[in-house]
């Protein structure tokens, strides 16, 4: 796909038509979606004074304390006939603090100050009641609450609390938002699970002991998952109650803002992990049946359940639906400092099958016919717009497996206007070729196909393994490739048998391969870096609500005599090589050959020649590769380097010549030594 110039594009939506000539057939469709996007645009213009003004409901709706002491209560009831805020505040009278109702089901009450100090105590219950057409009386957690608490020893359910800390304990962000790196290198983390300890980790503790950790690694953006507060922890954070509240899990809200302010200080992005594809069907703690029906956020009946999550799906399609969304967003960035939002199950909101059932064979009819969700599509648009134009630069990542052309270009060229997608495939094809292949029968043409099989001129996050791969019922790929022996044979006291040599190569040559061919941007998930031993396993009544396998032995790295240290050194070393050179940010790979009978794949990118032998019995001696760029090379990164647990069989000082002659289609060649599973990484002497 070819650039196409901000000058260059109509102003109708077909804009991607200059970058992909394919869509035209498509070309009403995008034009369609053009104008819904445009139409709710305009109309937020007109009855709300614009999307920045509209997507800061958070400033009104919800509790808020004012200067004089009174507080304002918000919220939108529609179905309601009586309403009244109760808490420990009023000893809980449904007559004390009686709530008025607009033209559009708004809820509005004050509570007057009690001598200039807020009646309502910080940190105290409360909840809205109303009173339904039928006569039954509800009780609700409010919409926009900012702080929800759990005492599992009473009860699963949580409690809404007024979060008004005095001003000496209010946390105040003392660092500016880093510029948005040119070479996106997230470290998926869970603040819950990133301790040794069998138990909840906290925001402190991420902040003081993973935050160093990972800026030593050489990562330039974490996303922190199961932030927004979600009622079962086994739903990894994927089953969303109060969408303005920070799980109280780990701490406070002011230590979470603690903890992306120190992130900051050290140079390092924060994106949230968001779900606004679904939210949890609680009703006692959620905001299922707010006001009594079924279709008040969401859509009613069967439209509007997630057959396969057993949840809720939104109504885009609503105006005060909308708001919430968009002002959901907006309060992330604002309030806690976020840099960005990696916008979880983007394929659900895509489509009215919301992916299940369906395979998506890349044929564009599956993108522009009727399984597409308008309203869903309209609605990530509108985030994408809003976000962009108020903070340029926001970040925001798509977890889409279907492909979608153009959801990672702007609205002005009709995309969809993320930054990212992530490249779903390439972790899936890493599992089925451990699990069904041989080494022997790695198809190295279709392995590279895989890893740059995407849409160029959108960019991917490539990633060998997520927090997916890593949950109970499947294995992270050093499970895969070791099993057993990893309880056994990593200390570098046991013998280096074949199975650990195997599974220490192999796992930093897909690590390496996927980096450098799979996309612009990279992804790991903790531990992974290093080849954490175990999967992935949350308290639930299935494994005897146990933390043994909900925590990441981040120990292992530490110990001098066990080989994890080698992993993770060299996943450091790979990171800071991507730093120097900026691969993610460059041109896409040149492929100069992928030879089958050896298993050697090599190519260029970013002034870089790449080599990879993956024949499990082989190694090459004065093997021919092809290299544009005459000069002197040395090796950059090498994985049978001593320093990351290999034999060493090329030493790194050694220079690599050029002859000039042709050789696989590049100008030049140089001769190497290649050993059996691994990869070398040479670069032009004088950029050293």
């Amino acid at each position: 796909m070819a650039s196409v110039e901000a000058a260059d594009y109509p102003a109708d939506g077909t804009g991607v038509l200059k970058l992909d000539p394919w869509l035209e057939p498509h070309k009403d469709v995008l034009k369609h979606r053009y104008s819904l996007v445009e139409k709710w645009a305009s109309d937020i213009d007109r009855t709300e004074g614009g999307l920045e003004k509209f997507s800061k409901g958070y400033e009104t709706f919800g509790l808020h304390a004012q200067s004089n002491g009174d507080i304002t209560y918000r919220e939108w009831a529609p179905n309601a006939v009586q309403a009244s805020l109760v808490g420990d505040f009023n000893s809980w009278d449904v007559n004390a603090n009686t709530m008025t109702k607009d033209d559009f089901g708004v809820w509005n009450v004050t509570v007057p100050s009690k001598g200039g100090a807020p009646a309502i105590p910080h940190d105290s219950k409360i909840k809205i009641t109303m009173v339904l057409p039928s006569g039954e009386r509800i009780y609700r957690i409010p919409a926009w609450i900012k702080r929800v608490v759990q005492d599992l020893n009473i009860s699963p359910i949580y409690d809404a609390v007024f979060w008004n800390p005095p001003a000496n304990e209010r946390y105040t962000f003392k660092h500016a938002r880093p510029n948005k790196p040119k070479s996106l290198r997230i470290y998926e983390a869970h603040v819950g699970i990133s301790s040794p300890d069998t138990r909840v980790a906290t925001y402190k503790e991420f902040t003081k002991n993973m935050l160093p950790r990972i800026k030593g690694l050489g990562y330039n953006a974490i996303q922190l998952m199961a932030i927004m507060e979600h009622a079962y922890y086994a739903s990894f954070g994927y089953q969303v109650n109060n969408f303005f509240a920070a799980s109280s899990r780990y701490g406070s809200p002011e230590d979470l803002k603690e903890l992306i302010d120190t992130a900051h200080s050290m140079g390092l992005v924060v994106l949230l992990d968001v779900v606004h594809s679904h939210a949890s069907k609680n009703v006692a703690d959620g905001i299922n049946e707010f006001d009594g029906t079924d279709h008040l956020y969401f859509h009613e009946g069967g439209k509007g359940r997630h057959d396969q999550w057993d949840s809720r799906l939104f109504n885009y399609g609503n105006h005060e639906v909308l708001r919430f969304l968009l002002s959901n967003l907006r309060f992330w960035m604002e309030e806690y400092q976020f840099d960005g939002f990696r916008f979880d199950g983007v394929t659900s909101m895509l489509y009215v099958h919301h992916g299940i059932g369906s395979g998506f064979s890349g044929g564009y009819h599956e993108y522009f016919g009727p399984t597409v969700d308008e309203e869903g599509v309209t609605y990530l648009t509108l985030a994408n717009e809003m976000l962009h134009k108020l903070y340029p630069n926001c970040i925001t990542v798509a977890e889409d497996v279907s492909g979608m052309p153009a959801l990672c270009l702007p609205h002005k060229l009709g995309g969809v206007g993320f930054d990212y997608r992530l490249a779903m495939a390439i972790p899936d094809m890493y599992i089925k070729l451990l699990k069904e292949k041989e080494d022997s029968e790695w198809d190295i043409g279709n392995l590279a196909f895989t890893l740059v099989n995407r849409r160029h001129g959108e960019k991917t996050i490539a990633y060998a393994e997520s927090h997916d791969q890593a949950l109970v019922g499947d294995k992270s790929l050093m499970m895969w490739l070791c099993d057993k022996e990893l309880y056994t044979h990593m200390s570098t006291l046991s013998e280096f048998t074949p199975i650990i040599e195997r599974g220490m190569s192999m796992h930093k040559i897909i690590r390496l391969i996927t980096h450098s061919l799979g996309g612009e941007g990279y992804l790991n998930f903790e531990g992974n870096e290093f080849g954490h031993p175990e999967w992935l396993d949350f308290p639930r009544e299935g494994n005897g609500n146990s933390f043994w396998y909900a925590r990441r032995q981040l120990n292992l790295t530490e110990d001098p005599l066990l080989r994890y240290k080698f992993l993770n050194d060299f996943d450091r070393a790979m990171q800071l090589t991507e730093e120097k050179y900026g691969w993610l940010h460059s041109d896409q790979a040149y492929i100069s050959l992928k030879n089958e009978s050896d298993k050697v794949l090599v190519f260029e990118r970013a002034g870089l020649l790449w080599i990879f032998n993956l024949n499990p019995t082989e190694s090459f001696t004065d093997y021919r590769v092809g290299v544009e760029v005459p000069g002197t090379y040395r090796i950059v990164l090498d994985t049978d380097d001593k320093r990351f647990g290999g034999l060493g069989r090329n030493e790194l000082g050694t220079r690599f010549f050029t002859t000039d002659m042709e050789w696989n289609g590049r100008k030049n060649f140089t001769q190497v030594y290649l050993p059996t599973r691994t990869a070398l990484v040479l670069a032009l002497e004088e950029t050293l």
